[in-house]
């Protein structure tokens, strides 16, 4: 059974102030009546229909400047949405409309109706959105959502240093086995002299002997002693 009421307040879905709907008798009954959200549509009432009319376009008027500043507003903050993640980057599930709001909430303060909030279809990858609010029948906006993973980025490990050069191995030449080591100048100059004039080495003068006499000299006949 129906009943046509009058709405003294605005109800989403139904309609606003003034406006003559029809519902059902039980729902007018337990649910509007009490709440004066409605009236029934008698003779009587429909004399408060243009104060009802003026109460609503104050209320209009109030929400359309509300929503206009609360767009200017929102169009200079960035949601930060965080997600878990696989190692690939690869979202769990999906940012909705119901996250966001959440966000909104939390970050900014800001307590806005999921349903103003409107995404083409669920977020599934990292990165930043322009979501589009639907703030009033008149008024538009935009949101910025960065959508970041709260998975820790593991760091590629570091490379292995490179193996020294060998030129300082290289700069030293090593020895071969079994040749001696090369003598020192003091030595060489012990057992070699420098060559005289004619390039010819000179032998080292022996010492600790007396020279020899030469054949050809004899030695003097001894004189009487007079």
């Amino acid at each position: 059974m129906k009943t046509d009421v009058i709405l003294t307040a605005n109800i989403v879905g139904l309609g606003a102030e003034s406006d003559q709907v029809r519902v059902a008798a039980g729902y007018a009954r337990n649910y509007l009546f009490p709440r004066g959200l409605a009236i029934p549509l008698t003779q009587a009432n429909k004399r408060r229909l243009e104060a009802l009319r003026q109460r609503r376009a104050e209320r209009e008027a109030q929400e359309f400047n509300t929503m206009t500043e609360l767009a200017k507003t929102l169009s200079k903050l960035i949601c930060i949405i965080k997600v878990k993640t696989g190692e690939d980057g690869k979202m769990f599930g999906a940012v909705t409309a119901g996250m966001i709001a959440e966000e909104l909430k939390h970050q900014f303060d800001v307590t806005l109706d999921k349903r103003k909030i409107h995404l083409e279809h669920p977020i599934k990858a990292l990165g930043d959105y322009d979501v589009q609010l639907d703030l009033h029948a008149e008024v538009k906006g935009t949101l910025k959502v960065r959508v970041e993973s709260t998975t820790p980025i593991t760091a590629p490990p570091a490379a292995a240093p490179a193996e020294p050069k060998k030129a300082e191995a290289a700069a030293a030449p090593t020895e071969k086995k079994g040749r001696k080591p090369a003598k020192t100048a003091a030595e060489k100059a012990g057992s070699e002299t420098a060559p005289d004039a004619t390039g010819k080495k000179e032998k080292p003068a022996r010492t600790g002997r007396a020279p020899k006499a030469s054949k050809s000299q004899k030695p003097a006949a001894e004189q009487p002693s007079q």
